[in-house]
């Protein structure tokens, strides 16, 4: 029996699932990553060779938190995922720190401030690809927020989306009333909804859409 098929009897142990599991070192994924495929015959459980240095209890917690993104009943609550989920949560404390944009590190320094007394610590500040539907994302694993370069020069709207994803640096994920994980939790929503731009979002769409108008026509 491999890691997988423990992973899931342990999380699903009155459920049957006749798909194969099927798991993958990588080096070809940055520390910590993982992800999950699946069809109607197999999942494949793909995660980074750095795992292979750390405990089968934690490896095991890490294809389960994978599993309940794919299996969406009910699962029993298990010390695997438990123990991965304190992990994940605590890495940040542990992460290099030596990544920092000076446009990205001024907007994080105003935004920290501003809403949160500059008691969040610096995380590593980097620009993403020129991204539409992801502006921002921060990354537990290295504790990094990573922001689309459609927002290079637009301090306002920058400004925001920084702000959103230095919530979730603060508050984390949160386990709902069905024991999923949630990024955007109740507490986040109305963290989010203090911002002091009321309409900031009706402007970042705006922008948006007439940044892609502008592509469009470039294209064309």
């Amino acid at each position: 029996m491999n890691l997988a098929e423990k992973a899931y009897e342990s999380l699903f142990p009155n459920k049957k699932e006749t798909r194969r599991f099927v798991l993958k070192y990588s080096a070809k994924f940055k520390p910590f990553n993982a992800n999950a495929k699946y069809d109607s015959e197999k999942i494949v459980f793909s995660i980074s060779k750095n795992w292979e240095e750390f405990s089968e209890e934690l490896r095991i917690g890490l294809i389960q938190s994978l599993l309940i993104r794919i299996i969406k009943q009910d699962y029993d609550e298990t010390f695997e995922l438990d123990l991965y989920n304190k992990f994940i949560k605590n890495l940040p404390n542990y992460s290099k720190i030596d990544k920092s944009d000076p446009e990205l590190l001024n907007s994080f320094n105003k935004i920290n401030k501003d809403y949160f007394n500059e008691e969040i610590n610096t995380p590593n500040l980097v620009w993403g690809t020129n991204s539409f539907n992801k502006l921002g994302h921060y990354e537990y694993t290295t504790d990094t927020i990573m922001i689309s370069t459609v927002l290079k020069g637009e301090q306002e709207l920058l400004d925001y989306v920084v702000f959103h994803e230095a919530l979730h640096k603060k508050l984390g994920y949160k386990k709902t009333k069905t024991g999923r994980m949630t990024h955007h939790s109740k507490e986040f929503k109305q963290e989010e909804a203090k911002y002091k731009t009321k309409d900031i979002e009706k402007k970042l769409r705006n922008y948006l859409r007439k940044k892609k108008l502008i592509k469009a026509l470039k294209f064309f």
